[in-house]
């Protein structure tokens, strides 16, 4: 470039040289010089020069100089690199600078490269061409976007920072948008391990409006996970064995990468034996060898199996476990019918609520066992065909129905616990396994229960005679209200019928009203019966004296009468009065007339009349 420069200076300077003969002619002929003269360039200072040289000269600038005024992008060549600025010779004056910082897309920058610029600054303050190659790319890298959008070309770009929901990605210069779910076909849990990284993208969406890109670098991997996709899923087999990566875990499973194809594994299908969550089994990013158990008629969807791989622990369980041993084993899993016991990796046995108890009360399972609890039983029952085992814990002692005559003789006394109710009666237990029922009618001889709830409380300790035992259906029935006399013998003789007692009218009821003897008899008084001696009633809170006239033990009725108090006084005179007329009448010999106004008289006054 300086070496056109100078020639273009000689050739300047040859033209000067040739003015020297123009000057005399202009003396000679001055019409023809001032026709002919070049006010332009006179004006302009610059002194005149062959037409032809000229056109030289402007053909030698057009070729090697760039017009610095002009906001062109144009493209320049690398010269040289320093610690932080890039110079670059764009055939100007001078060679321009442009900061590392514009290249950091670009880490492998090196001297000779052509890069595209923008002139920023014409001269600086020392004289330097200033350049952009940020401008540059900015102005070009709309078109390369589109282009590369269009063409599905693939692009570099530099990765600035994390934002949310993805990465900020530089591509030609324009910032633009990497979704988290387009980095990899694995989910991502470190976005700041792709920070300050140069990768290859795709874009994939561009909004003119808004001037948004959206670039992908998953998309890239799948063209080529597509082709091993379909190749794997080709060759899938059922009981086929595949290595794989552990890609998600889940509460019910585990998503396995097979190579651009996923299958899962679910939790039962992890481990033999119970498990609580799939990461107890394995890890984030493991390998590990699967087997296929199934997958739909696409092939989308892969079953895939892990405990499969080694051998059923019931294949393994000792030829000599057989019923009738005792096992030891964690409490794996708890219901209301039972407990699941893991007696060996991946054997378990059922100890049913009712196994875990000789009594008859059924309870739930947590009264007896909890998860985690190493507990001892019996083997039951064995199956190894279905793989099923039930166990007892019961039958560890003994059972107490087998001395139960020797011990809980008919007649017998003894204390227990309530532990139910039922609407017919209350069951008692005893001691554990042996439970006796007292029927409602067996709780009080005196109080009349319409419920037992109204008698005791569950928790009560009751005091029972055994009424009746049954050994062959394992049922005790018991009685509360044997172990006291009974007190209806005693009140039999003391209110019988016809006896007289004073008490108070306690309530007034439908059809009569109540009084109350003692604690345990409350007697009954008719309406008519509550009549007094003037014809009015007793009230409410009276004291008067009455009559038992019914009373049954059995049912508990007792029935009083006021008015037979004074009715029976009543016939007693009259019947003496007729004693004492018929007397007076053998002495005095009265008229018949007279003796029937007597008689007549004493009916009226029986009948209360005046």
């Amino acid at each position: 470039m300086a070496e056109n420069a100078k020639q273009a200076e000689v050739e300047a300077t040859e033209a000067k040289t040739v003015e020297a003969p123009v000057v005399s002619e202009a003396k000679a002929n001055p019409e023809k010089f001032l026709k002919e003269f070049n006010w332009h360039n006179y004006q302009e200072g610059i002194d005149e020069v062959d037409d032809q040289q000229l056109k030289e000269f402007e053909k030698l600038v057009a070729e090697n100089f760039v017009d610095t005024l002009d906001d062109e992008v144009v493209e320049g060549t690398v010269v040289h690199i320093t610690d932080r600025d890039a110079i670059i010779d764009i055939n100007a004056k001078s060679e321009g600078v442009i900061s590392l910082n514009e290249f950091r897309y670009n880490p492998n920058l090196a001297v000779g490269d052509k890069v595209e610029v923008l002139i920023d600054v014409r001269e600086d303050a020392t004289g330097q061409l200033v350049l952009s190659h940020r401008k540059a790319r900015v102005i070009k890298a709309w078109d390369r976007v589109n282009a590369a959008h269009e063409s599905g070309e693939i692009v570099n770009g530099f990765v600035k920072c994390r934002t949310k929901g993805g990465m900020i990605v530089d591509v030609f210069g324009i910032e633009a948008f990497l979704p988290g779910s387009q980095i990899d076909v694995k989910p991502i849990r470190d976005y700041d391990q792709y920070v300050n990284k140069t990768m290859e993208f795709k874009v994939v969406k561009i909004n003119h409006e808004f001037k948004n890109v959206v670039v992908s670098h998953k998309a890239l991997i799948e063209a080529d996970i597509e082709e091993q996709k379909k190749e794997i899923i080709g060759q899938l087999e059922k009981g086929q064995v595949l290595e794989g990566v552990v890609k998600n875990i889940t509460s019910y499973g585990v998503f396995i990468d097979l190579g651009g194809v996923d299958g899962l594994i679910h939790i039962t299908d992890l481990s033999w034996s119970r498990i609580n969550h799939p990461n107890e089994i394995v890890e984030l990013d493991q390998k590990l060898n699967v087997v296929i158990l199934d997958f739909d008629e696409n092939k989308s969807r892969i079953q895939l199996g892990l405990k499969q791989l080694s051998k059923h622990p019931w294949e393994a369980l000792a030829e000599e476990v057989k019923v009738g041993d005792k096992v030891k084993g964690k409490v794996v899993v708890i219901a209301d019918y039972g407990a699941f016991i893991e007696v060996a990796d991946g054997v378990e046995g059922l100890i049913h609520v009712s196994e875990m108890s000789w009594s008859t009360h059924l309870r739930s399972a947590q009264d007896f066992v909890s998860v985690g609890d190493e507990v001892e039983a019996v083997i039951l029952t064995l199956d190894r065909e279905d793989r099923k085992m039930s166990l007892g814990i019961k039958q560890l002692t003994a059972d107490p129905w087998t001395d139960i005559t020797g011990k809980y003789p008919v007649g017998s006394k003894h204390t227990g616990v309530v532990r139910n109710f039922t609407n017919f009666g209350v069951f008692v237990e005893l001691e554990e396994g042996i439970d006796g029922l007292i029927y409602i009618s067996d709780l009080s001889w005196t109080k009349k229960i319409k419920h037992p709830s109204e008698f005791c409380a569950v928790g009560d300790k009751l005091d029972v005679v055994v009424l009746e035992l049954d050994v062959e259906g394992r049922k005790l029935s018991l009685g509360h209200k044997q172990t006291t006399a009974n007190p209806w013998d005693k009140y039999e003789t003391e209110f019988a019928l016809g006896t007289t007692h004073t008490a108070e009218i306690s309530e007034i009821v439908d059809k009569g009203a109540t009084i109350e003897f003692n604690e345990d008899i409350v007697a009954f008084v008719p309406s008519r019966h509550l009549e007094k001696e003037d014809g009015s009633k007793l009230k409410k809170g009276e004291s008067a004296e009455f009559k038992i006239i019914e009373f049954n033990k059995e049912f508990k009725r007792v029935v009083a009468s006021h008015t037979a108090i004074f009715k029976a006084e009543e016939v007693a005179n009259v019947k003496a009065a007729v004693k004492k007329a018929a007397s007076a009448a053998a002495e005095a010999k009265p008229t018949l007339g007279d003796a029937n106004d007597a008689l007549q008289a004493l009916k009226d006054k029986m009948d209360g009349k005046n």
